[in-house]
């Protein structure tokens, strides 16, 4: 039995890659999901730990707040407050790739193709699950075969539990309307979430990741 005793540690955000000082590789993470979860998980009165990538959103009251920009940073905050965590939901949406050099000064239009060496970035939530450190939930974004390839995910990645999203034109789940939603765990256990806020879902995930047991 894993305890949850402890804080929850979330992830929310985009990261960035630097490409050179003015441009950067990115996704359209808005960091609403991961910042709904730290708010609700707060209400509950849980200890509440949030590594945000870069974000306009405002950082619910009461909780711990550590900024990043980059995967790497990212990377770096979360294993030094992975020992204090019960909990750890990986909402941010990580970039899977960086430039291999940054260059030092604005990159200028010479006329014809430029080309970008990309390098992945580690993957922290891969890391993590060989720690096996408290109850692990991750997130899968696909565009097909949305719970063959989140099983996967789950497995290989041995997690707790995954939230998986597919995104279509309707279920645009970058955006603040409602979204579809499947949350699987280790066990086997499946829960079909349709049509619900990002609040909503917040709610639905915290219920599950908290009363995890294995």
């Amino acid at each position: 039995m894993r305890s949850n005793i402890g804080a929850i540690l979330i992830t929310a955000g985009p990261t960035r890659e630097r490409i050179d000082p003015v441009r950067f590789i990115s996704n359209y993470s808005t960091g609403t999901f991961g910042y709904e979860i730290a708010r609700e998980a707060k209400r509950r009165g849980r200890r509440v730990i949030l590594v945000s990538g870069p974000t306009s959103l405002k950082v619910p009251p009461g909780v711990k707040v550590v900024m990043v920009e980059s995967a790497a940073e990212m990377q770096s905050a979360v294993m030094k407050n992975l020992r204090s965590a019960g909990c750890v939901i990986m909402a941010a949406a990580v970039s899977d790739w960086r430039v291999r050099r940054e260059a030092r000064g604005k990159i200028k239009r010479r006329g014809g193709a430029k080309t970008l060496e990309l390098v992945e970035n580690p993957d922290i939530l891969r890391e993590i699950g060989r720690k096996r450190h408290g109850t692990l939930v991750g997130f899968a974004l696909e565009t097909e075969g949305l719970e063959k390839n989140a099983a996967k995910k789950l497995k290989e990645k041995n997690l707790d539990l995954i939230v998986a999203n597919r995104l279509t034109p309707k279920n645009d789940v970058f955006g603040p309307g409602r979204v579809d939603a499947v949350i699987m765990d280790r066990l086997g256990n499946k829960v079909m979430a349709r049509r619900k806020t990002k609040k909503e879902l917040a709610k639905i995930i915290l219920d599950r990741a908290l009363n995890f047991n294995i």
